[in-house]
Protein backbone atom coordinates (compact mmCIF):
# COMPACT_ATOMS: atom_id res chain seq x y z
CA UNK A 1 0.00 0.00 0.00
CA UNK A 2 1.22 3.55 -0.76
CA UNK A 3 0.21 7.17 -0.94
CA UNK A 4 1.90 9.49 -3.61
CA UNK A 5 2.09 13.43 -3.50
CA UNK A 6 0.09 14.78 -6.46
CA UNK A 7 -0.50 18.36 -5.64
CA UNK A 8 0.34 21.13 -3.83
CA UNK A 9 -2.64 22.60 -3.00
CA UNK A 10 -2.45 26.42 -2.69
CA UNK A 11 -5.54 28.72 -1.28
CA UNK A 12 -6.06 32.09 -3.24
CA UNK A 13 -8.19 35.18 -3.69
CA UNK A 14 -7.69 35.28 -7.06
CA UNK A 15 -7.06 31.60 -8.52
CA UNK A 16 -6.57 32.20 -11.87
CA UNK A 17 -4.29 35.15 -11.51
CA UNK A 18 -2.38 32.83 -9.07
CA UNK A 19 -2.12 29.87 -11.19
CA UNK A 20 -1.10 31.65 -14.16
CA UNK A 21 1.91 33.14 -12.31
CA UNK A 22 2.81 29.91 -10.99
CA UNK A 23 2.35 28.47 -14.79
CA UNK A 24 4.62 30.98 -16.24
CA UNK A 25 7.20 31.04 -13.29
CA UNK A 26 8.02 27.09 -13.58
CA UNK A 27 7.67 27.12 -17.58
CA UNK A 28 4.30 24.84 -17.02
CA UNK A 29 0.69 25.25 -19.07
CA UNK A 30 -2.34 26.43 -17.48
CA UNK A 31 -5.24 23.94 -16.75
CA UNK A 32 -8.51 25.30 -15.49
CA UNK A 33 -11.35 22.64 -15.42
CA UNK A 34 -13.82 24.06 -12.84
CA UNK A 35 -14.57 27.26 -11.19
CA UNK A 36 -12.75 28.66 -8.47
CA UNK A 37 -10.02 25.83 -9.14
CA UNK A 38 -6.72 26.50 -11.51
CA UNK A 39 -3.86 24.17 -11.86
CA UNK A 40 -0.51 24.88 -13.20
CA UNK A 41 0.90 21.15 -14.85
CA UNK A 42 3.70 20.66 -16.11
CA UNK A 43 3.39 19.11 -19.84
CA UNK A 44 1.98 15.31 -20.01
CA UNK A 45 0.56 15.42 -16.03
CA UNK A 46 -1.32 12.48 -15.29
CA UNK A 47 -2.71 13.04 -11.56
CA UNK A 48 -3.45 9.04 -11.27
CA UNK A 49 -0.09 7.96 -11.98
CA UNK A 50 2.38 11.08 -10.98
CA UNK A 51 6.01 11.05 -11.65
CA UNK A 52 6.18 14.83 -9.70
CA UNK A 53 3.80 17.14 -8.50
CA UNK A 54 1.37 20.00 -9.95
CA UNK A 55 0.52 23.31 -8.26
CA UNK A 56 -3.67 23.54 -7.75
CA UNK A 57 -4.92 26.80 -6.54
CA UNK A 58 -8.34 26.91 -4.98
CA UNK A 59 -10.17 30.02 -4.58
CA UNK A 60 -10.98 30.95 -0.66
CA UNK A 61 -12.85 33.79 0.37
CA UNK A 62 -9.90 34.59 2.93
CA UNK A 63 -6.72 36.89 2.38
CA UNK A 64 -3.47 35.37 3.56
CA UNK A 65 -2.83 36.38 6.85
CA UNK A 66 0.56 38.09 7.79
CA UNK A 67 2.47 34.57 9.39
CA UNK A 68 4.76 32.80 6.95
CA UNK A 69 3.13 30.39 5.34
CA UNK A 70 4.69 26.84 7.00
CA UNK A 71 5.31 24.94 3.87
CA UNK A 72 6.62 26.78 0.65
CA UNK A 73 8.17 25.51 -2.43
CA UNK A 74 11.93 25.99 -3.42
CA UNK A 75 12.34 26.39 -7.08
CA UNK A 76 15.72 24.71 -8.68
CA UNK A 77 18.62 26.71 -10.88
CA UNK A 78 21.44 25.56 -13.10
CA UNK A 79 23.60 28.46 -12.73
CA UNK A 80 24.20 31.62 -11.12
CA UNK A 81 23.12 33.55 -14.35
CA UNK A 82 19.69 31.20 -14.33
CA UNK A 83 19.03 31.92 -11.01
CA UNK A 84 19.55 36.01 -11.40
CA UNK A 85 17.37 35.73 -14.29
CA UNK A 86 14.89 33.57 -12.55
CA UNK A 87 14.34 35.90 -10.04
CA UNK A 88 14.14 38.59 -12.57
CA UNK A 89 11.59 36.76 -14.38
CA UNK A 90 9.55 36.23 -11.36
CA UNK A 91 9.75 40.04 -10.52
CA UNK A 92 8.47 40.94 -13.08
CA UNK A 93 5.61 38.35 -13.34
CA UNK A 94 4.72 39.99 -9.87
CA UNK A 95 6.60 38.19 -7.27
CA UNK A 96 8.30 40.71 -4.34
CA UNK A 97 11.14 39.88 -2.36
CA UNK A 98 10.34 39.03 1.44
CA UNK A 99 12.17 39.45 4.94
CA UNK A 100 11.60 36.26 6.78
CA UNK A 101 14.63 36.77 8.85
CA UNK A 102 17.16 34.75 6.43
CA UNK A 103 19.58 36.97 6.63
CA UNK A 104 22.70 36.88 4.55
CA UNK A 105 22.14 33.65 2.52
CA UNK A 106 22.94 32.45 -1.42
CA UNK A 107 19.11 32.01 -1.86
CA UNK A 108 16.63 34.97 -3.14
CA UNK A 109 13.43 34.61 -0.80
CA UNK A 110 10.38 36.07 -2.81
CA UNK A 111 6.24 35.98 -2.52
CA UNK A 112 3.76 35.48 -5.40
CA UNK A 113 1.21 37.65 -6.07
CA UNK A 114 -1.10 36.91 -2.90
CA UNK A 115 1.77 36.64 -0.65
CA UNK A 116 2.78 33.34 -0.47
CA UNK A 117 6.75 32.87 0.11
CA UNK A 118 9.04 30.63 -1.89
CA UNK A 119 12.85 30.44 -2.51
CA UNK A 120 14.60 30.59 -6.14
CA UNK A 121 17.63 28.33 -4.94
CA UNK A 122 21.49 28.87 -6.06
CA UNK A 123 22.10 25.62 -8.29
CA UNK A 124 23.11 22.88 -6.06
CA UNK A 125 23.79 19.73 -7.66
CA UNK A 126 21.23 17.14 -5.61
CA UNK A 127 18.12 19.25 -7.56
CA UNK A 128 20.09 18.63 -11.20
CA UNK A 129 17.19 16.54 -12.10
CA UNK A 130 13.80 17.59 -10.04
CA UNK A 131 12.59 19.80 -12.87
CA UNK A 132 11.98 23.30 -11.51
CA UNK A 133 10.67 22.66 -8.15
CA UNK A 134 13.41 21.42 -6.17
CA UNK A 135 11.31 21.06 -3.04
CA UNK A 136 8.40 21.47 -0.82
CA UNK A 137 9.38 22.63 2.42
CA UNK A 138 7.77 21.77 5.57
CA UNK A 139 8.61 24.18 8.98
CA UNK A 140 7.96 21.82 12.12
CA UNK A 141 8.93 20.90 15.48
CA UNK A 142 10.69 17.70 15.11
CA UNK A 143 12.32 16.59 11.55
CA UNK A 144 12.97 13.34 12.49
CA UNK A 145 9.49 12.71 13.92
CA UNK A 146 8.13 14.36 10.33
CA UNK A 147 10.24 11.82 8.39
CA UNK A 148 9.26 9.14 10.04
CA UNK A 149 5.15 9.78 9.97
CA UNK A 150 5.22 11.33 6.02
CA UNK A 151 8.08 7.70 5.19
CA UNK A 152 5.89 5.29 6.31
CA UNK A 153 2.30 7.45 4.93
CA UNK A 154 3.90 7.75 1.27
CA UNK A 155 7.16 5.02 1.46
CA UNK A 156 9.29 7.48 0.22
CA UNK A 157 13.14 7.11 0.96
CA UNK A 158 15.05 9.33 3.86
CA UNK A 159 18.17 10.19 2.58
CA UNK A 160 19.00 12.66 5.62
CA UNK A 161 17.56 13.10 9.21
CA UNK A 162 19.13 15.53 11.85
CA UNK A 163 17.39 17.45 14.19
CA UNK A 164 17.36 20.45 12.55
CA UNK A 165 16.56 18.65 8.76
CA UNK A 166 15.41 15.84 7.15
CA UNK A 167 15.00 14.87 3.37
CA UNK A 168 13.00 12.31 1.98
CA UNK A 169 12.20 11.69 -1.82
CA UNK A 170 10.60 9.11 -4.32
CA UNK A 171 12.58 6.16 -4.25
CA UNK A 172 12.24 6.68 -8.00
CA UNK A 173 13.99 9.18 -7.83
CA UNK A 174 11.95 11.67 -9.84
CA UNK A 175 10.22 14.76 -8.75
CA UNK A 176 10.92 17.20 -6.34
CA UNK A 177 12.30 16.60 -2.58
CA UNK A 178 10.02 16.31 0.67
CA UNK A 179 12.04 18.20 3.41
CA UNK A 180 11.62 19.27 7.05
CA UNK A 181 13.18 22.18 8.50
CA UNK A 182 13.42 22.49 12.21
CA UNK A 183 11.79 26.14 13.24
CA UNK A 184 11.08 27.76 16.49
CA UNK A 185 7.89 29.34 15.50
CA UNK A 186 4.79 26.82 16.03
CA UNK A 187 1.45 26.47 14.11
CA UNK A 188 -0.97 29.53 15.22
CA UNK A 189 -2.99 29.24 11.63
CA UNK A 190 -4.19 26.75 8.46
CA UNK A 191 -1.75 25.91 6.46
CA UNK A 192 -2.24 28.33 3.31
CA UNK A 193 -0.77 25.67 0.87
CA UNK A 194 -0.54 21.70 1.67
CA UNK A 195 -0.19 18.33 0.11
CA UNK A 196 -2.46 16.37 -1.98
CA UNK A 197 -2.00 12.75 -1.58
CA UNK A 198 -3.66 9.77 -4.32
CA UNK A 199 -3.61 5.72 -3.63
CA UNK A 200 -1.90 4.11 -5.81
CA UNK A 201 -3.43 1.85 -8.66
CA UNK A 202 -4.94 -1.11 -6.31
CA UNK A 203 -5.05 0.71 -2.98
CA UNK A 204 -8.14 1.29 -1.21
CA UNK A 205 -8.76 4.72 0.18
CA UNK A 206 -10.41 3.62 2.62
CA UNK A 207 -8.17 1.63 4.07
CA UNK A 208 -5.25 4.07 3.13
CA UNK A 209 -7.25 6.84 4.99
CA UNK A 210 -7.25 4.08 8.25
CA UNK A 211 -3.57 3.14 7.79
CA UNK A 212 -2.53 7.06 8.28
CA UNK A 213 -4.78 7.79 11.23
CA UNK A 214 -2.74 4.42 12.77
CA UNK A 215 0.46 6.30 12.25
CA UNK A 216 -0.83 8.84 14.06
CA UNK A 217 -2.59 11.36 11.47
CA UNK A 218 -5.85 13.43 12.72
CA UNK A 219 -9.51 14.21 10.92
CA UNK A 220 -9.99 17.30 9.78
CA UNK A 221 -13.66 18.90 9.51
CA UNK A 222 -12.64 22.40 7.46
CA UNK A 223 -16.66 22.71 6.45
CA UNK A 224 -15.68 20.59 3.23
CA UNK A 225 -19.14 18.65 3.70
CA UNK A 226 -19.87 15.23 2.24
CA UNK A 227 -16.52 14.99 -0.86
CA UNK A 228 -14.94 12.69 -2.08
CA UNK A 229 -11.63 13.22 -0.48
CA UNK A 230 -10.30 13.05 3.18
CA UNK A 231 -9.33 15.55 4.84
CA UNK A 232 -6.79 15.08 7.60
CA UNK A 233 -3.38 16.86 9.75
CA UNK A 234 -0.17 15.25 10.54
CA UNK A 235 1.28 14.84 13.75
CA UNK A 236 1.88 18.49 14.05
CA UNK A 237 -1.03 19.77 12.54
CA UNK A 238 0.02 20.18 9.16
CA UNK A 239 -3.48 19.99 7.12
CA UNK A 240 -3.35 17.61 3.86
CA UNK A 241 -5.86 15.64 2.02
CA UNK A 242 -6.18 12.14 0.01
CA UNK A 243 -8.27 12.12 -2.85
CA UNK A 244 -10.00 9.27 -4.34
CA UNK A 245 -8.87 8.22 -7.84
CA UNK A 246 -11.81 8.33 -9.26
Amino acid sequence: MALRPVLVNMKALDDSAVGRFWAEALGWRVSSQEPGATAAKPAGFDWLDPAGVCVDVICVPEPKTTTKNRVHLDLATTSAAHQTELVARLQALGATPVDVGQGDVPWTVLADPEGNEFCVLEPREIYRDTGPIAAVVVDCADPRAMARFWGEAIDWTLSEATDDHAVLRSAKGVGPYLEFLRTPDVKTVPDRVHLDLVPDVGDDKAAEVARLRALGATDLDVGQGDVPWTCLTDPEGHEFCVLARS
